[in-house]
C-alpha cells in the first residue's frame, strides 16, 4: 500500500503535479534468476484528472515526479506500516529474524534504516519514455 500512497500523495501535492493519479502494481516474488526477490512493478499515467475532476493534467514531457521527494515519503510511510504490524503482532518473522520479536531489538532494527542517505538520487526524477 505505501508505494500507492506516496504516488497519490505526492501527485495530488501541487507543488509537483496537482493531480488524482491511477496507478496498478504487480507484485512479483522471484527475480529472473527464479530466486526470491520480492519487488513491485508499477504502471503509472503521465499525469491524472485535476484535483475538481475537470482536466486532464500532464506531467513535464520527460519528468513525472522527483525521486528524492518520493523516497523520503515511502520510506517514512513503509517504516510506519512495519511498525504499527510489529504493535499488532502482524508481523511473522522467521529464521535470523527471530530475535526481532522482543521490542527493543526490532526498535533498533527499524531505526537503523530511517536516515539511509539517497546520495545521486536526489538529482534524479523518474521519467517517461
Amino acid at each position: 500500500m505505501s508505494p500507492a500512497q506516496t504516488l497519490l500523495t505526492i501527485g495530488a501535492d501541487t507543488k509537483y503535479l496537482g493531480a488524482r493519479l491511477g496507478v496498478t502494481f504487480v507484485l512479483h516474488t522471484w527475480g529472473s534468476a527464479m530466486t526470491h526477490h520480492t519487488h513491485v512493478h508499477g504502471i503509472v499515467p503521465g499525469g491524472g484528472l485535476s484535483l475538481d475532476g475537470e482536466q486532464w493534467i500532464s506531467c513535464k514531457s520527460g519528468f513525472f515526479l522527483p525521486v528524492c521527494v518520493l523516497s523520503r515519503l515511502f520510506r517514512r510511510l513503509y517504516l510506519e506500516m512495519l511498525r504499527e504490524a510489529f504493535e499488532h503482532h502482524r508481523l511473522l518473522l522467521f529464521g535470523e529474524f527471530k530475535p526481532l520479536e522482543e521490542e527493543a531489538p526490532f526498535t533498533v532494527w527499524l531505526n537503523s534504516f530511517r536516515q539511509i542517505g539517497v546520495g545521486g538520487l536526489c538529482q534524479a526524477t523518474i521519467c517517461m519514455t
